[in-house]
């Protein structure tokens, strides 16, 4: 081709004698009807992303809309007008998900609801009164499964008349109800289901028993926290003789996990699927503890296939003190047939009781033991012994455990998640071992005693991770990072989440490798990186090819080191236009509130913390 002829075709034939062809490829040259056949099958924030390409893309994505049987826009910090315009483009949907953090009143969800609606989740309602039942139960007559967080401000009865209210009316509601009344990090939704999630206080604001009258005749699966042991005791002894109640899940969170409360829970559901418990204690227990006798009567329930018991030191430093090894061992000896294990505080078990569990169970796809003072090496010591069918390894706190106990992780084909968060000794040699295992998406190595030579290792494998935490190693440095990204790998493609919090030697350096290597980033946590400036700031504004566009949330908490001017960085419309979620606090950026309420006033979907939360403050949104 001439030295003048185009490096495209647009499809046109030249002038007379012309030898070129010049044809540009368009998607807007198919048919509106065939695009949006190809849109059908996208989410929804692909659809949305389409439909601004150009008209004709917009014109295929209209009708997409109104035949989308689910909106979930719990990714989403939607103020009430965005809403309503959303809400409004996909009338069909029958399941709705809502992040409410940035809706002010009821009002916002009573315009939303309507008879069509079957499920319905309404996530984060630090500003929603308990009044959204007494809607819910008018509008929505055909509910057959309801999420709903509140922070628990008000007051405890006025909650208890409007659920029973609610209960009362919806009478296609089943499967599960959830109270929680301390702050918990897990959750998880079982559809159909009713929840309701009640942080940010410090007493219970609901009473078990009165659910007597209401139990749905098709309950299977129930979520209780925070109850008391011996009130979940009674009230099961109450119940369990109904000939319908066959519970198949159980999910408690307790004071105290006693040996009465497992009897019981074994010994009236005999059908449990799913069993999960974990207990708070505000003291040290003594005579009402957990022993071996507990832990053997599990073997009771034939068909479990999930079982979680775990005690939480949040509330007081204690250990199940009163199971050994020989818990374990009647433990495993009737429960082979456990997919998923998740234990924690069990401070006298050591290798040989862990070891039952793995080698016992030959489907397990999911084990993670945490806070295992005794937990060592020689537990993963022939890995090969282990079943293949491991998905999630999560080994987290236990302070015995070095590299060597995952020389053997290459033999576990389908291993998708590993997670050694505060297991000290973890050092560069464990990271040449992950780098062989492929499969992997997911890593968390917080507090580990890697290098920037194991960031190296690491880089160099052909891993797709998406998620990396290297939270607190506090050895790597900006090399590392450089070393981890310039390798010959395929992180930089891949990488979606990154959190590189209190690690004194990230600097600006790191950041600006960071920007421009890691590709698909979209979640960024700098927490107490002293040294990070506002040029790192720009610079992940100014990422190459408007990458910077990519980025949805930003953790800059405790960044000392940045300025008030840095509020300037933010200030233009083309900075950070994809931000949904700012974490600030502890900053110099905390004084510019107003700066701060005129952006967002621009961007109504942008939430900027001024506390300390994690990511989209899943952790923290009942005080806001």
């Amino acid at each position: 081709m001439a030295g003048t002829a185009k490096g495209h075709h647009t499809g046109e034939e030249g002038g007379a004698g012309s030898s070129e062809v010049v044809f540009e490829p368009s998607m807007d040259k198919f048919p509106v009807h065939i695009i949006s056949c190809i849109l059908e099958k996208l989410d929804l924030e692909s659809v949305c992303t389409a439909a601004c390409v150009s008209p004709t893309f917009s014109s295929a994505a209209a009708p997409v809309f109104p035949s989308l049987s689910s909106l979930d826009l719990s990714g989403h910090y939607l103020d009430e007008e965005t809403l309503k315009q959303v809400v409004r483009r996909v009338q069909g949907a029958n399941s709705l998900t809502i992040d409410c953090l940035q809706l002010k009143n009821d009002t916002s969800i009573f315009n939303i609801l309507g008879e069509h609606i079957e499920d319905l989740s309404l996530l984060k309602c630090s500003s929603l009164s308990y009044h959204i039942l007494s809607a819910i139960r008018e509008r929505c007559p055909n509910l057959r499964s309801l999420l709903i967080e509140f922070a628990g401000c008000e007051d405890p009865q006025l909650f208890k008349n409007k659920l029973t209210e609610m209960l009362q009316k919806l009478t296609l509601l089943e499967v599960k109800y959830s109270h929680l009344s301390h702050t918990s990090p897990f959750f998880f939704k079982l559809s159909p289901v009713l929840s309701i999630k009640i942080r940010g206080t410090y007493f219970d604001v609901f009473d078990i028993r009165p659910l007597e009258l209401f139990l749905p005749k098709s309950l299977k699966k129930l979520k209780l926290q925070q109850t008391e042991g011996h009130t979940f005791v009674h009230w099961l002894d109450k119940i369990r003789d109904i000939p319908w109640f066959n519970l198949q899940s159980l999910s408690l969170v307790l004071d105290v996990i006693s040996d009465n409360l497992l009897m019981t829970v074994v010994y009236s559901l005999p059908l449990l699927v799913e069993l999960d418990l974990e207990d708070r204690p505000f003291m040290d227990p003594t005579a009402l503890d957990l022993t071996n006798i507990g832990m053997q009567c599990v073997q009771s329930c034939k068909h479990l296939i999930t079982l979680a018991i775990v005690r939480s030191s949040m509330n007081c430093p204690t250990a199940f003190t009163r199971v050994d090894n020989m818990g374990m061992f009647l433990l495993s000896e009737g429960c082979g047939r456990l997919e998923s294990v998740k234990l924690g505080g069990f401070a006298n078990v050591t290798d040989a009781g862990f070891s039952s569990i793995l080698y016992s169970c030959r489907k397990l796809k999911k084990f993670e033991v945490s806070n295992s003072r005794l937990l060592s090496d020689l537990v993963f010591h022939n890995m090969r012994g282990v079943a293949r069918s491991l998905i999630e390894l999560r080994l987290l706190s236990c302070r015995l455990l070095t590299s060597e106990a995952l020389e053997d992780l290459s033999s576990l084909s389908k291993l998708e998640v590993l997670d050694t968060s505060g297991c000290r000794s973890i050092a560069d040699l464990c990271l040449f071992v992950i780098s062989s295992v492929t499969t992997l998406t997911k890593l968390n190595l917080a507090e580990a005693d890697i290098t920037d030579k194991g960031l190296a290792l690491l880089g160099m494998g052909n891993l797709g991770i998406t998620q990396l935490c290297i939270r607190g190693c506090k050895r790597v440095t900006d090399k590392g990072i450089e070393r981890l990204f310039r390798a010959e790998g395929k992180i930089g493609k891949t990488l979606s989440l990154l959190d590189v919090s209190r690690m004194p030697g990230i600097t600006d350096a790191a950041i600006f490798t960071i920007a421009s290597a890691a590709k698909a980033l979209t979640d960024l946590s700098l927490r107490y990186c002293f040294h990070v400036t506002d040029a790192a700031v720009k610079m992940l504004v100014d990422r190459p090819n408007h990458k910077g566009s990519l980025v949805q949330k930003l953790d800059l908490f405790k960044c000392r080191s940045l300025s008030g001017d840095s509020i300037m960085l933010l200030m233009h419309k083309s900075s950070f236009h994809g931000l949904r979620w700012l974490g600030v606090g502890g900053t110099l950026l905390v004084d510019k509130r107003d700066n701060f309420s005129t952006i967002c006033n621009v961007r109504p979907w942008l939430v900027v913390c001024f506390d300390g939360c994690e990511f989209g403050c899943h952790d923290g949104w009942q005080f806001h």
